[in-house]
């Protein structure tokens, strides 16, 4: 039987930058690799492992990159 895995949605402010998932709330028994996600980028990208979508909500602070 194969498990499935529910596609989460959130939404992020310029605060959480650097953004990276796993979320630091998440229990570590179900937690991938930690990678980083360039929502900066583009406002919207998705975690390569778990497939959580992340989208900047409002402006990013002034000189970031």
């Amino acid at each position: 039987m194969k498990a499935e895995h529910k596609i989460r949605y959130i939404e992020v402010t310029a605060d959480a930058l650097p953004l990276f998932c796993p979320p630091p709330n998440q229990d570590l028994w179900s937690a991938h690799p930690r990678v980083a996600i360039p929502v900066e980028k583009l406002g919207t990208a998705s975690c390569p492992y778990c497939g959580t979508t992340y989208k900047l909500k409002g402006e990013l602070p002034k000189g970031h990159h």
